[in-house]
């Protein structure tokens, strides 16, 4: 679609009251990473793990709404440590949702490449965080071949000579009941990766406190939306999914309350072009060497 038809804004308040005024179904993707327990308690107060869900469900409720029936919400976050153990709040808040009406259709892991150090006596450091995925409906857009990834090199070498278990279906040793045909991978040069997303914490931004990579919703945006669609970030920060959005040719609304924020996401996207060069509907990787990079982020599985 035409770049002058995108729409891109960002509003300042409560997504609870902001979100009231969006009509019914007119979302297709929901990417959002909201406030952590006892997190950023200057920028956003600090939340207590055990008001937590009660908090976030009120929001969640004007998120089913505002999403469409073919539309997914993929939620960004991770559990706290208290008293030298993880708080459960994401696990509760997980079924808190499924009772609001959620279907938890899967979970990614954002494993962070780059992780900060650290020391702890009784665990190591955090190298990866939770990105839930939640639909209204088991049916829902899903561009499967828009996130495939190169085989790699071990595919050369593995597919050269092939065994007498290799030519036909070889069901597991353990009894498992998986089993795979290792002929089919034969001619093939791209593959599908699998819900393990390997990216650096590095990112352009730096006034948020909280930021994640552009190329995190990028890839979810890649895999549920097609161009033209329309991408909702509620808890918006300095507009990271916003921007993302745009360059992919997807609308996109962002909802942020602090004014600071509001005002960088802003200029950030007054800055910022849509990409010709984005995957459109199908396309899939290209063969290029930007397709070559992709294949180191993502654990290539099929």
């Amino acid at each position: 679609m035409p770049v002058t038809a995108l729409s891109a804004d960002i509003f300042q308040g409560d997504c609870l009251k902001v979100l009231a005024d969006r009509a019914d179904e007119s979302f297709d993707l929901i990417f959002t990473s909201p406030p952590y327990a006892d997190r950023r308690a200057k920028t956003y107060g600090g939340m207590k793990p055990e008001h937590y869900v009660e908090w976030f469900l009120p929001r969640a409720e004007q998120f089913l709404r505002v999403l469409k029936p073919t539309g997914t919400f993929v939620l960004n976050i991770k559990e706290k440590v208290e008293k030298g153990e993880r708080h459960t709040y994401v696990l509760e808040l997980i079924l808190a949702l499924r009772k609001q009406g959620w279907l938890w259709t899967e979970e990614f892991i954002w494993h962070k490449r780059n992780c900060h150090p650290g020391k702890w006596p009784n665990r190591f450091r955090d190298a990866w965080e939770r990105c839930l995925q939640f639909n209204k409906t088991p049916k829902f857009k899903m561009n499967q071949k828009a996130v495939q990834v190169p085989m790699g090199e071990w595919a050369n070498k593995r597919l050269a000579k092939l065994g007498k278990n290799d030519v036909r279906r070889f069901d597991s040793q353990v009894k498992s009941g998986f089993g795979k045909n290792i002929a089919n991978w034969v001619g093939r040069e791209m593959a599908y990766p699998s819900n393990v997303l390997h990216l650096a914490t590095e990112c352009g931004n730096k006034n948020h406190s909280a930021a994640f990579p552009k190329s995190l919703p990028e890839w979810f945006i890649k895999l549920f939306t097609d161009e033209g669609d329309w991408v909702l970030d509620p808890f918006a920060g300095s507009g990271t999914t916003s921007l993302a959005a745009k360059g992919m040719g997807r609308n996109s609304v962002g909802v942020e309350i602090v004014a600071e924020y509001c005002a960088a996401a802003r200029a950030a996207l007054a800055d910022s072009k849509y990409r010709e060069d984005s995957p459109r509907r199908g396309e899939g990787a290209k063969k290029t060497k930007r397709a070559k990079v992709s294949a180191s982020l993502f654990d290539a599985r099929d």
